[in-house]
């Protein structure tokens, strides 16, 4: 089934149509208080809750997301209608962006999302959870001056969130409305803590507001401070037949199309609905929990058509709401069906049962969102971002403070603002990879360039080619880069051509594409040659496997053009030195030792030991191929030695054990650096004390081969007494990846 179907199950319809009608209970007041910020009809609300419903749940391809009239364009509304003079010219406004939203969704600007950075996302749950808490204080306490949908901290009642909960503490409270709100509160907090209501069918929101009405209707005989009034209960507007229900309708004035201001206000309305749509998708998306995606470019098309709906029949501009979402995913919602039933049940009370839906306290309703809020905003999210350092917490904190104290538009866009100069400080200081290898003939510094390189990196590159020290070599990788800048360009041309030949700088140039008019060019061997070779001691090769030893465990390996190599050494080769290793697959040397080709012969026999043939590969790279020093390689938790030890202490032949009839001569060179323990030791020993003896041992048999190597081997016995070459023995800690050196024969 495609993830955007309806699912039709029974148990997931059912669990959709009881989400529906808790998204519906808590949207019908944030229709209607949207519209009265809004500076709008009440009724223009709801029509908008009603087609973000119907129109754009039906149209939509994601699960959990529920349009509706947006908090975040009140301002926006409330200018636009008083900048075009009348609410029907606003409309055609609507309508025209609606049609630029879905050229939107048709050119795929729902790709845009994915650049939205997580930590904003999450700032802006935790923002909405925060005003939640603060702007439903009121309500809950029966001060239900504020409209139910303003989320701007400044207010249209020329209060702001902060004072709104004073005049709450001086005592502007209603008796009636408190008692249920708090009750609501203690309500549904007890029903997520019994874990039998919590995994019922019967949602906690749809019994809160049931206990509401119930309760208000039972305060009607207990005197004046306790009667649930009108202005503490929904407000729908009332028709008293079909043609004063259709009467509400408003169509756009037409005749404003030639007139400029119109289309400024379009496009406003689309960029800022489209903006906080993809916004909102993407919070609703990270609450799911199913982790599903939604389409965003299919959803700019669904909102479009939404919006175009809206104009012609005098709703206000819709957005995906991450408020209604959040209490869609919180309410078990599996599929859309739940944001079309919402819808369906908006058109319904409206129509047909609005005297019934006026009975509902606004504080019940205010119960839901502040419990709502508590779960966006909760202490694990500020816990999680503070670990993942300041570049995901400041980002997140600034969208949180910034949203809370203006409105969701600008706190967004300065969240947004702020993660974007992260972004560039992060570049500005790492636009490159720079490590430093150290050779005979001077430092070579490989610069990896970053996959984007703009001007702003110009003066980091500038400097790190003024730090390079004379008669130096120097690496520029371009491999993995998509852009350079023009800037960054020249700069390097400069440096190659002009710069570095007269301070006896090396160039190499590598992996720059053929529109950067820039062609790989090699000035120094950057492997090893008959030169190096010759000119390179013992200790200094040592050296040279230590630091790339080093690279290899900081996870700084060298990216090396590994095709010039293999076409650089086909005619011949000089390598700097011989690895004995063991088969071992965890254990590769070129790699363990960040290494080219041609830089290492590389013999590798279970367990690190001398034979026949494997002395004779040594004898070859010494006496004939001239490397200056023989590494014996072996690493701990070794197979081979562990097998050994087994089979010398417990006295058995390998053939008998394993059916190997060659594998004994492995065993009896391993068996001389295996202490003397009685047959049976083994079994006394626990986990932990066998492997850190099979350790010991593999590092005894290390020192074992080396000196075997020196005993068996004239022509490299006499190489290391004349100085030319050193044998040394190494340890790999498989767990690690750091080689610990011994001292050299």
């Amino acid at each position: 089934m495609n993830q955007s179907d309806i699912s039709l199950s029974p148990s997931s319809l059912f669990r959709d149509i009881l989400a529906g009608l808790v998204v519906f209970l808590v949207a019908l007041p944030l229709c209607l208080g949207i519209a009265l910020a809004s500076g709008a009809d009440l009724f223009s609300g709801l029509l908008a809750g009603i087609v973000g419903g119907l129109v754009v749940g039906a149209i939509s391809g994601s699960h959990t997301s529920v349009s509706g009239p947006a908090a975040g364009l009140t301002a926006i509304v409330a200018a636009q209608i008083a900048l075009l003079g009348s609410f029907r010219a606003f409309l055609l406004a609507v309508m025209i962006a609606g049609v630029i939203q879905i050229g939107f969704g048709i050119a795929k600007g729902g790709a845009l999302s994915a650049f939205f950075p997580s930590s904003v996302i999450k700032g802006l749950l935790v923002a909405i959870g925060v005003i939640l808490i603060l702007k439903q204080i009121p309500h809950i306490f029966g001060h239900d001056t504020d409209p139910e949908g303003e989320m701007s901290f400044q207010q249209p009642d020329h209060e702001n969130t902060l004072t709104e909960l004073f005049t709450v503490i001086a005592g502007e409270i209603h008796v009636g409305a408190m008692a249920i709100g708090l009750l609501s509160v203690a309500l549904l907090v007890l029903w997520d803590r019994i874990p039998a209501l919590k995994k019922s069918l019967v949602p906690a929101p749809l019994i809160v507001v049931l206990f509401g009405v119930a309760l208000s209707v039972c305060f009607r005989g207990l005197g004046e401070n306790w009667i649930i009034e009108a202005t503490h209960l929904v407000q729908i507007p009332t028709a008293a037949n079909f043609s004063e229900f259709v009467g509400f309708l408003r169509l756009p004035d037409f005749s404003q199309v030639s007139n400029p201001a119109v289309y400024l206000a379009a496009v406003t309305i689309a960029v800022v609905a489209s903006l906080e749509t993809l916004l909102n998708l993407e919070a609703v998306d990270k609450l799911d929990s199913s982790k599903r995606n939604s389409p965003p470019s299919r959803e700019l098309v669904a909102q479009g058509c939404g919006n175009v709906v809206c104009g012609l029949i005098g709703g206000l501009p819709i957005t995906s709401v991450i408020v209604r979402g959040s209490v869609n995913v919180g309410a078990g919602a599996k599929s859309k069906f739940s944001a079309i039933f919402h819808g369906a049940l908006l058109l319904v009370s409206v129509a047909i049962l609005p005297r019934y839906m006026n009975m509902i306290p606004l504080s019940a309703l205010a119960a839901i969102l502040f419990v709502t809020g508590f779960k966006l905003a909760s202490p694990k999210i500020f816990k999680q971002m503070w670990s993942q350092g300041r570049y995901q917490f400041v980002p997140f904190i600034i969208t949180v403070v910034a949203i809370v104290f203006t409105d969701l538009l600008v706190g967004i866009l300065i969240g947004l603002g702020t993660s974007v100069l992260f972004i560039l400080n992060s570049n500005l200081r790492r636009p490159i990879r720079r490590i430093i290898e150290t050779r005979v003939a001077g430092e070579v510094m490989h610069i990896e360039l970053a996959s984007q390189v703009s001007f702003l990196n110009r003066a980091a590159i500038d400097q790190i080619f003024s730090e390079a020290k004379r008669g130096s070599n120097l690496v520029i990788d371009a491999t993995h880069t998509d852009y350079i800048d023009p800037d960054v360009l020249s700069l390097i041309r400069d440096f190659r051509d002009e710069i570095a030949p007269a301070r006896g700088i090396a160039v190499n140039l590598r992996g720059f594409k053929p529109k950067y008019q820039l062609k790989d060019e090699v000035q120094f061997a950057d492997y090893s040659t008959r030169e190096v070779q010759g000119q390179l001691s013992a200790d200094q090769v040592i050296d040279i496997l230590r630091e790339g030893n080093r690279r290899f465990t900081s996870g700084k390996r060298l990216n090396r053009d590994l095709g010039s190599q293999v076409q650089a050494t086909a005619d011949g080769q000089s390598p700097l030195a011989a690895i004995l290793s063991c088969i071992d697959s965890r254990v590769p040397a070129e790699i363990v030792f960040d290494l080219g080709v041609g830089d290492i012969f590389s013999v590798r026999v279970a367990g690190n030991v001398i034979g026949t043939k494997s002395l004779g590969s040594l004898e070859f790279a010494v006496g004939v191929s001239g490397v200056k020093t023989v590494v014996v390689l072996g690493h701990t938790r070794c197979g081979a030695v562990t097998n050994s030890v087994k089979l010398v202490v417990d006295q058995k032949s390998a053939q008998a054990v394993t059916g190997c009839e060659h594998l004994q001569s492995i065993v009896d060179e391993i068996k001389p650096s295996v202490p003397g323990l009685a047959v049976g030791a083994l079994d006394q020993l626990s986990t932990v004390a066998f492997e850190e003896m099979v350790d010991q041992v593999s590092k005894q048999n290390v020192r074992h081969t080396v000196e075997q190597v020196i005993n068996r081997s004239t022509v490299i016995r006499e190489a290391v007494h004349q100085g030319r070459v050193k044998v040394i023995g190494a340890l790999y800690d498989v767990k690690s990846g750091n080689i610990e050196f011994f001292d050299p024969k």
